[in-house]
């Protein structure tokens, strides 16, 4: 259980962060501009984060492992369209498709998870799947400059083929199907629609701001509309997809507003070290991915044990403990320009930050599940992922016109080494925003604040362990 759904959702953040290393070869090869870059990360990143509620839903509804089997066989074609592609245009619409199929599989996952095992197991489980599938996320760098110096970057988005086909063989075999029984059979299109349009208008005005303000203003307009729109067709449908009443429990709320501001600096992280690694200090594409290496180990080796003490002691203190050290890494991370030296300035950043992401993870993990009610899992995970997703979306589209990085970043290194700076230290404080939600917002671990579903689940924090099946 733990492999298949680990895997298949490190499969997803894999794809989020392996094709940043590639981006500087996609620039060459594909003529792309800075803009067109920001398209090819973020077109993944906003078809899932504007369906992985859906996803969530439909898998509640017609079954959490038919529903991720659907998504591994979309994700899989959708990766053999991207590597296939011969212009950058058909390469952001493969990563758009890649993106529905991530948001069947992401959110399916977790809930297979927290429908298969014991309450008292869950968040040691959560803290491997967040092991095993952040170290996807995080070996995407070494794993792209690995592929883009020995095979191309169209090896980059093909080598998901035959790991989305063992993973769903091993699924059909060894994982049991199960669903939420309180859902029905229909879903919420109008709200899935409005979602997408209103995240993709606002990533495009972001994005196109500084070449066309005209459109870019029409788009933030329209995205703020299609935003106002979902909200009230949420409130008012019987089978939303955004089940407002979920944000009525105090932990659920929080751990969504302080996850928006940590997954958002890392998602700016991870997109600009790469590109600053080789066009400012003169990495190759693998000394790259290897400069990141320990991160992808200490994600590893950390995550378990920050799930299991997230369930002694609660998540309040691994959170914030795990943004502080954040932040203190991308602090240190503007010291990183011409001729950096690794051991002096890139392996404290890489090393702080591998410390930090397992504080952050499982615990945020485990109080959203430990919100809901087991039939709400899947959709409490979509929730999460999708505010991670969408964290990151807005993130890398704003963040080169709020850091002043040039279009042509390949050929300007002075500039992009100025504006990684300013991006740095805009990260940095996103890290430091989103502990102070943490400390001010969750309660001790001795206190059981009251929730919607009080009634019907035990609180996410008691007696410093985490509980989330009914009572």
């Amino acid at each position: 259980m733990l492999v298949v759904t680990a895997v298949g959702s490190g499969l997803v953040l894999l794809e989020a962060t392996v094709v940043n290393v590639a981006l500087p070869a996609l620039e060459r090869n594909l003529d792309a501009s800075l803009a067109g870059l920001q398209w090819t990360v973020n077109a993944f990143t906003l078809t899932l984060s504007a369906l992985i509620l859906l996803g969530g839903g439909l898998g509640d509804r017609f079954g959490r492992r038919r529903v991720y089997l659907v998504g591994l066989a979309w994700f899989a074609v959708a990766s053999l369209l991207c590597g296939m592609a011969p212009t950058l245009e058909w390469l952001i619409v493969g990563r758009a498709l890649q993106g529905i199929g991530g948001a069947l599989v992401v959110p399916g996952s977790l809930a297979l998870i927290q429908s298969s095992f014991h309450p008292d197991d869950r968040a040691r489980a959560i803290g491997w799947w967040s092991g095993m599938s952040g170290m996807a996320g995080a070996a995407g760098p070494l794993l792209g400059g690995a592929l883009v110096d020995a095979a191309g970057w169209r090896w980059v988005f093909l080598i998901n083929v035959p790991v989305a086909a063992v993973l769903a063989l091993l699924l059909v075999a060894h994982v049991p199907e199960s669903r939420g029984s309180e859902q029905s059979g229909r879903f919420d299109v109008a709200g899935a629609v409005l979602a997408a349009v209103g995240l993709g208008a606002m990533t495009f005005a972001l994005i196109q701001a500084a070449d066309d303000p005209g459109a870019a203003t029409f788009a933030g307009c329209l995205g703020l509309v299609a935003s106002l729109i979902f909200v009230r067709i949420e409130r008012r449908s019987r089978t939303p997809i955004l089940p407002l009443g979920l944000f009525a429990a105090r932990p659920f709320s929080v751990a969504n507003l302080a996850g928006f501001f940590l997954y958002g600096g890392l998602a700016g992280l991870f997109f600009l070290m790469p590109i600053q690694l080789q066009v400012t200090s003169g990495y190759s594409t693998l000394a790259t991915g290897l400069a990141l290496l320990p991160l992808t180990v200490l994600t590893l080796v950390l995550s378990a044990w920050g799930g299991a003490l997230t369930t002694r002691i609660g998540p309040r203190v691994p959170l914030v403990a795990g943004a502080l050290i954040c932040g203190l890494a991308l602090l240190l991370a503007t010291r990183i320009g011409p001729d950096a030296s690794y051991l002096a300035d890139v392996l404290p950043v890489v090393g702080l930050i591998g410390v930090g992401i397992p504080l952050i993870t499982p615990p945020i993990t485990a109080t959203v599940l430990g919100a809901v009610p087991d039939a709400r899992a899947g959709t409490a995970s979509a929730v999460s992922n999708g505010v991670a997703r969408a964290a990151g979306l807005i993130v890398v589209a704003a963040l080169p016109l709020l850091a002043g990085l040039p279009q042509d970043a390949a050929n300007n290194s002075a500039a992009l080494d100025r504006g990684f700076d300013v991006g740095m230290l805009i990260c940095g404080g996103l890290f430091i925003l989103g502990g102070l939600i943490v400390w001010f917002g969750l309660p001790h671990p001795q206190a059981s604040p009251p929730s919607r579903y009080a009634a019907t689940m035990r609180p996410a924090v008691h007696n410093s362990k985490f509980h989330s099946g009914p009572q």
